[in-house]
């Protein structure tokens, strides 16, 4: 298959090509890798590939045959390397597939490669010592947003219609608004993350995937799906799948609408006016759309606070456990600044300001589980801004302790953090691009915790309405030509 044909396809249709026995996993591989040969020089999102060895069975799932990447972080593929972005994890390669592996090659999925991420996944733009930056399709001086950045331009990019992804405070919605993507950050629990844990960032990391049309993704989770043997909590299996929701009507669902986020961060102009004829748009399909205001739980501060003490005490002992596993030095031989500051702090976090952290969290759900009691989905912008130029973060990276990290990239995406400690699903939709500049504007909803359903019901009607989806950057669909 010619890679002009292959990116016209998305996953489900790739898969059903496989099934009718039109072409072969092999030869969709093929292509796959044709196309990350054209386009990645220029946005350096694929980190490596190989050749894939299994041929999956034709036609055992709705996703058998295509291919597939996984993010340098999150899915453990036995024999592959996964180095989170980092020096210091260079090298290092997985003993054993993760619960999460496993059910890939069960979908049938045709892993070659991963995904570049930011180091430790502990930004939301890509542009790691290790492997450098990756830049955005749409503009190759702006960001891909991160920390699944590679994902999302390798799929904006035609590379794969659907890509891993994982999202702790919103590292796989912010490449989808960025790319011009759908995302969907599932509720907490639903995706197993084990063998080897119970669950990453004390439960604010979710696995899940970004693709350039809605049914991709839910055909991608309900492969994923369900809990593996020892998870200490999962969320309840919904009655009908989720590739047949997208289909079904959303009904008149009671929207409220957040424009400026909590802690005073004003949306800019730009995606305001994305927002208000989102609304619009909302109100002309039959929905119930106005203002609403949307407690958060706790003072801005204090949330931040408590934040950047759950994560960066988490990342500490991850960053001990890689450091005496390769025998390297913590400094900057092996971190980035804005890792190693937050590995610094992390170590000063005591375990009574940890667990008053979780208390924060719980009192973030609470709060905004009374609000799904007066709304059925919440509607923000993704991102308060336009995708940022590459380098935007690099003075802050250099200054600002652990803390202020942590308060910086929260400022820049203040809309997604929440819904991570609430552990309820939400979604970044590309309903738009900014007149100006062409580049995407994302719109985020969130929903009560296990209504991923209303979620996927929601997006495939907006997907009906919307032309912007499941497009590919021109200059890229050009680059393909006649190979």
């Amino acid at each position: 298959m010619r890679v002009a044909e292959y990116v016209n396809y998305d996953a489900v249709g790739l898969a059903k090509l496989v099934a009718e026995g039109e072409v072969t996993a092999s030869e969709l591989q093929a292509a796959a890798l044709d196309a990350t040969q054209a386009v990645d020089p220029q946005i350096n999102a694929v980190v490596e590939t190989w050749s894939a060895d299994d041929e999956p069975e034709p036609g055992s799932t709705p996703l058998a045959g295509v291919p597939f990447l996984i993010k340098d972080i999150g899915a453990s593929m036995a024999g592959r390397r996964m180095e989170l972005g980092s020096r210091l994890a260079a090298g290092n390669v997985a003993r054993a597939d993760s619960f999460l592996m496993r059910r890939l090659r069960h979908a049938g999925l045709v892993t070659f490669g991963r995904t570049a991420t930011s180091e430790m996944a502990y930004s939301i733009t890509t542009e790691p010592v290790l492997y450098g930056a990756t830049r955005n399709p749409w503009n190759l001086e702006r960001s891909a947003g991160g920390s699944s950045g590679g994902a999302g331009a390798a799929v904006a990019a035609g590379v794969v219609p659907l890509a891993h992804c994982t999202d702790a405070a919103g590292s796989l919605r912010v490449p989808a608004a960025y790319n011009g993507l759908f995302g969907l950050k599932p509720t907490r629990g639903r995706v197993s993350m084990g063998p080897d844990f119970d669950e990453l960032f004390s439960g604010l990391a979710v696995p899940g995937s970004v693709s350039r049309t809605v049914r991709d993704s839910a055909a991608l989770l309900d492969q994923i799906r369900g809990p593996g043997p020892g998870d200490p909590y999962f969320a309840q299996q919904p009655s009908r799948s989720y590739t047949e929701e997208v289909t079904r009507h959303p009904g008149r669902l009671r929207i409220g609408v957040l424009t400026h986020a909590w802690g005073g961060r004003r949306t800019t102009a730009p995606v305001a006016d994305a927002l208000s004829r989102t609304a619009g748009l909302l109100e002309s399909l039959g929905h119930q759309v106005e203002e609403a205001e949307v407690g958060l739980g706790a003072g801005w501060e204090e949330y931040i606070l408590a934040n950047a003490r759950l994560f960066t005490a988490n990342l500490a002992a991850t960053v001990d456990e890689l450091a005496a596993a390769f025998g390297r030095p913590i400094d900057s031989s092996t971190l980035e600044p804005s890792t190693l500051a937050g590995y610094h702090y992390g170590q000063r976090v005591s375990g009574v300001q940890f667990v008053a952290a979780l208390t924060i969290r719980n009192r973030v759900s609470r709060s905004l589980a009374r609000y799904f009691d007066a709304y059925d989905i919440l509607l923000t912008p993704t991102v308060p801004e336009l995708p940022l130029p590459l380098g935007a973060y690099a003075e802050s990276a250099q200054t600002l302790d652990g803390l202020g990290w942590i308060d910086t990239v929260f400022d820049r995406s203040p809309f997604t953090m929440p819904f991570n400690m609430a552990g309820t699903p939400a979604m970044s939709v590309p309903l738009t691009a900014d007149a100006e500049t062409g580049l995407p504007i994302g719109m985020h909803f969130a929903a009560g915790y296990g209504l991923e359903s209303r979620l996927f019901r929601l997006a495939g009607q907006l997907e009906q309405a919307s032309p912007w989806s499941g497009r590919i950057p021109a200059v890229w669909a050009g680059n393909h030509t006649g190979r």
